[in-house]
């Protein structure tokens, strides 16, 4: 039985270790041991002390090896085949953005229907060790925000920042409100390096320079100065975009920003400061023209509009699994060119008539899947700023293209080493050839069959895998699957509401 037990404690801590994307060795010199002691205890032949498990769960930054308290898993029995319909939750990546952007508001802010994940759960942390209240007001998700007069930054919950990416969009509101302040440095997805460089092009206008130290970005604000030109950001990303915007949101100038992205959670951002009273034009363009409010302190209330990822998550699973299902509050306008590369590789469904989201901005249409035989593109597919392919899209096509008949070349030039996780679909019969780390060709038909695979690093990756394994034939098992929670919520009780057969569970 201790055998029993110490083989399951080494499980947890290898999973965490991976999970944290560390070799043996990396673990070992964080606990001052050799590399063969971190092996040994992975295999469940070391004894541990509390003491040990404690010190091990404090170098990963998880609570993970936490006796009771281990890592979620997923056990999925497949092949699955779905029916019925399903809702597209409100978007991770505005709803993010819209916490961020409530430090603006010396108002009372409410959202509705925000999705409750990990990653939002996060952000409330750090807010909640800033002075910021919140509180979930009912069972469908809205979530009210209430500011102090001042922020407090000197106790920051450092813990949950890192946790989170998203943590950079604090540079732009609060740059306002504060002359000088520390921010630990971003974590989140392992998506390789991301220069935090494009942000600081875009906030240097606004007086702000940051000066990286040992785990800290260091902030001051220079007083009195304001964009005496447009803005040209170096690169089309969101988050910079959303840090520009936010910047230029308390600016007693007009901004111009140029190179803007467009994507769905800018536009929902540029909705949400209008009803804060700031002017925006171009939502939707590529120039976006701000004028900003020296103070905004008024109570608001918006919803942020749905999730074109899920929605494309959730198709992606009834391509999968040959399933016929009804996708409701897709976001069509984030969702044409994806249907549109479906459509020429054979995909069949049908489009309801369109209709506004809650925000009254937004069109949304209901999908309905039907049996579809799949051939593989004649060109590559490859992910653009948006209006093009959505770059959080591109991974679900790489399971769908093992359902395809023929090759097909995905290019995720964007991230230095997202492309390698979809090699992890060939432990369940995918034939996924690594061309570099960018660039993945792959082969179909796939006849899929059960495995237990550690999930990859990646929110969008992650994913693809649990749904490769919807189609498996026997029993998968996706390990640690924390950062799948971070990006969706509920994904395993939802599926299973269509018919999947999927199980949550920990080893201890």
């Amino acid at each position: 039985m201790t055998e029993d037990y110490l083989a399951r404690i080494g499980n947890l801590i290898r999973d965490a270790r991976k999970h944290r994307g560390w070799t043996q060795q990396q673990l070992a010199d964080e606990l001052a041991t050799s590399q063969s002691a971190v092996n040994r205890i992975e295999r469940g032949h070391q004894n541990l002390s509390l003491e040990m498990i404690a010190r091990i769960g404090e170098a990963l930054d998880s609570p993970i090896v936490s006796i009771g308290q281990g890592p979620t898993h997923l056990r999925v029995t497949g092949p699955t085949t779905l029916h019925g319909a399903i809702e597209v939750k409100t978007s991770k990546n505005a709803g993010v953005a819209l916490l961020c952007a409530s430090l603006l508001n010396r108002g009372r802010t409410t959202l509705r229907r925000v999705a409750r994940i990990e990653e939002v759960n996060r952000l409330l942390e750090v807010l909640d060790s800033i002075g910021v209240k919140s509180r979930w007001l009912n069972e469908g998700n809205d979530l009210e925000i209430t500011p102090p007069p001042n922020l407090d930054l000197s106790g920051i919950d450092a813990t949950a920042a890192r946790r989170t990416r998203s943590i950079i969009m604090f540079l732009g509101p609060l740059l306002h409100r504060i002359s000088e302040f520390e921010l630990p440095y971003a974590g989140g997805c392992d998506l390789g390096t991301r220069t935090v460089e494009p942000h600081m092009t875009a906030l240097r206008p606004f007086g702000l320079q940051v000066k990286a130290t040992e785990g800290n970005y260091h902030a001051s604000v220079q007083p009195g100065i304001s964009p005496t030109r447009p803005i040209v950001l170096i690169e089309r990303g969101d988050t910079v975009t959303e840090n520009a915007l936010m910047a230029a949101a308390l600016s007693d100038t007009t901004t111009t920003i140029r190179n803007a992205s467009s994507n769905y959670m800018v536009q929902d951002l540029c909705f949400f400061l209008q009803k804060l009273g700031v002017e925006i034009q171009g939502i939707g363009t590529t120039t976006l023209v701000v004028t900003g409010c020296t103070e905004i302190s008024r109570d608001v209330d918006y919803a942020p509009s749905e999730d074109p990822i899920e929605a494309m998550s959730l198709l992606a699973a009834a391509i999968v699994t040959d399933s016929e299902i009804t996708v409701k509050r897709v976001p069509i306008e984030f969702m044409e060119i994806e249907l549109a590369v479906l459509e020429e590789m054979g995909f069949r469904y049908r489009l309801s008539e369109e209709y506004l989201a809650a925000n009254q901005r937004t069109r949304l249409v209901d999908v309905t899947t039907q049996h579809s035989l799949l051939r593989s593109p004649i060109d590559k597919i490859h992910p653009m700023p948006f209006p093009g392919l959505n770059i959080d899209n591109l991974p679900f096509f790489a399971v769908i293209a093992a359902t395809a008949q023929g090759q097909t070349m995905l290019h995720d030039w964007v991230y230095e080493n997202r492309a390698i996780y979809l090699t992890e679909l060939n432990k369940l019969g995918g034939r996924v050839t690594l061309m570099d780390p960018h660039r993945v060709m792959i082969e179909g038909p796939t006849r899929w069959s059960g495995a237990e695979v550690v999930c990859p690093p990646a929110l969008r990756p992650a994913v693809v895998i649990l749904l490769a394994m919807l189609a498996s034939k026997g029993t998968s098992v996706l390990r640690s699957t924390y950062v799948i929670h971070r990006g969706y919520e509920g994904l395993a009780d939802r599926l299973n509401e269509l018919g999947a057969q999927i199980e949550t569970f920990r080893d201890l």
